[in-house]
């Protein structure tokens, strides 16, 4: 990833980070392999499973970071970009659903305006 908005993490930064987050980073980290190994789910799966998250989260180091992890497992192309279009379609499913409270204010609203005065 080139450095615009986000540094590249560096050896350096990547140092600090490790140093300066104490047990918290290692926890992390142990928890974080444990997540990603063989388990019920193929590690493929899982780093799809990432990849698609990463894009609804907006992660740009996951969504390298991720990518790479997913061709290594043998991802194809293909899985890769149909993982994209599920995150795709569950941001935006997310945007048309959550459309039901606005549609409920406006009918609220409505019925407060045909409600004759008292």
């Amino acid at each position: 990833m080139s450095e615009s908005v986000y540094p590249v993490v560096s050896p350096e930064l990547a140092k600090r980070r490790r140093e300066w987050g104490g047990p918290m980073f290692s926890a992390f980290r142990d928890w974080s392999r444990q997540v990603f190994a063989e388990g019920a789910l193929p590690v493929k799966t899982k780093q799809l499973i990432a990849l698609a998250v990463a894009h609804v989260t907006q992660c740009p180091y996951c969504i390298e970071s991720h990518t790479k992890q997913a061709l290594a497992h043998g991802a194809t192309r293909e899985e890769i970009m149909e993982a994209i279009w599920v995150a795709t379609e569950m941001r935006a499913g997310a945007a048309y659903a959550h459309s039901a409270v606005a549609i409920k204010v406006l009918h609220e609203a409505e019925q407060q305006q045909q409600a004759p005065a008292s």
